[in-house]
């Protein structure tokens, strides 16, 4: 799991911030009354528990194969990704909006607005460095693609996780710091409910983002084109190969494959010879293409091949 070193980096540095900015935002709000900082230190303690299952997604993840899991357990870090998800809606969106809620209907008047002005100020520093950590990292990974289809390609979940987390918990800071300055300058206490609010609905629409794409990592999504490609033609550079048909592919894990190739093998070959080949083309692929942890070969001929591409095609075209 050497590929996840950028990854834990990340994760750390968010960890680090959180919990100590989590701390400052409950004693600022215990404080001064305030709703919408109140919220904010939840955000925050939430996001420190979510860095806590992101690494140990990771650390399970990274467990060897074994009689009951023989393709390995790298999908853990995708379902741990999706908690995390999910707690950022339940916990996170969710007593951010029951207490902007609470506050809306029975108002408080924010007292020593300044401590909270402070604390937001100190946040948003901490959080920006966090952020801009996740950012170069991600940026790393995304290459040439947008920002967003990157996410959608991409089989690391947990870079583009603390970075959407990072990224809300700066709008976050923005709506709390807004809530507060007008509740105190028009004199409208609710206002300081309504920035709690705001906060939930960024918090939501971040949860509902992430739990739809660790959804399809968790259902399996298929290694990219160029990777796929570039197994086909290892595939048919070998001597007993009249044709590689196809591929089918599917991430177990941000850097694990799972391969199955349909291949037309030359008629004249015998079956010994059949399994040397296999033997080479596993060899070639563990050498130039580590991340392919599994391949399966399956003799077929084109025309049988072309048959099931088009099921599965028309298949997908009715999803």
């Amino acid at each position: 799991m050497a590929g996840h070193s950028g990854s834990k980096r990340v994760i750390y540095a968010a960890l680090a911030g959180n919990l100590a900015i989590a701390l400052t935002k409950f004693a600022a709000a215990a404080f001064t009354g305030s709703s919408a900082m109140l919220s904010e230190g939840v955000h925050s303690l939430v996001d420190t528990g979510n860095g806590a299952l992101l690494l140990h997604g990771m650390r399970r993840a990274a467990r060897p194969p074994d009689r009951t899991h023989p393709l390995g357990h790298g999908r853990e870090l995708y379902f741990w990704s999706f908690i995390v998800a999910l707690l950022v809606f339940a916990l996170g969106a969710g007593v951010s909006f029951y207490e902007g809620v609470i506050h809306i209907m029975a108002p408080v008047p924010v007292v020593n607005a300044r401590v909270n002005y402070i604390v937001l100020g100190l946040s948003f520093l901490f959080e920006g460095s966090s952020w801009l950590v996740a950012l170069k990292e991600f940026r790393g990974q995304k290459g040439r693609e947008g920002w967003f289809e990157a996410v959608r390609l991409s089989k690391d979940p947990s870079v583009y996780t603390v970075l959407f987390e990072d990224s809300a918990a700066l709008l976050g800071l923005i709506v709390a710091f807004a809530g507060i300055l007008a509740s105190e300058l028009l004199e409208i206490p609710e206002l300081d409910g309504v920035g709690s609010i705001g906060i939930a609905i960024i918090l939501g629409a971040t949860a509902i983002f992430l739990a739809r794409e660790s959804k399809g990592l968790l259902m399996g999504e298929p290694a990219s084109v160029e990777v796929e490609r570039r197994v086909l033609a290892i595939a048919e550079q070998d001597p007993a190969v009249q044709r590689a048909n196809g591929i089918l592919s599917v991430h177990i894990g941000p850097e694990e494959i799972v391969a199955g190739l349909s291949i037309e093998f030359e008629d004249h070959l015998t079956a010994p010879e059949i399994e040397a080949c296999i033997e080479r083309l596993e060899a070639r692929l563990k050498q130039e293409m580590p991340e392919v942890t599994r391949l399966f070969v399956k003799p077929q001929a084109a025309g049988t091949w072309e048959l099931r591409r088009k099921a599965i095609a028309e298949a997908s075209s009715e999803d």
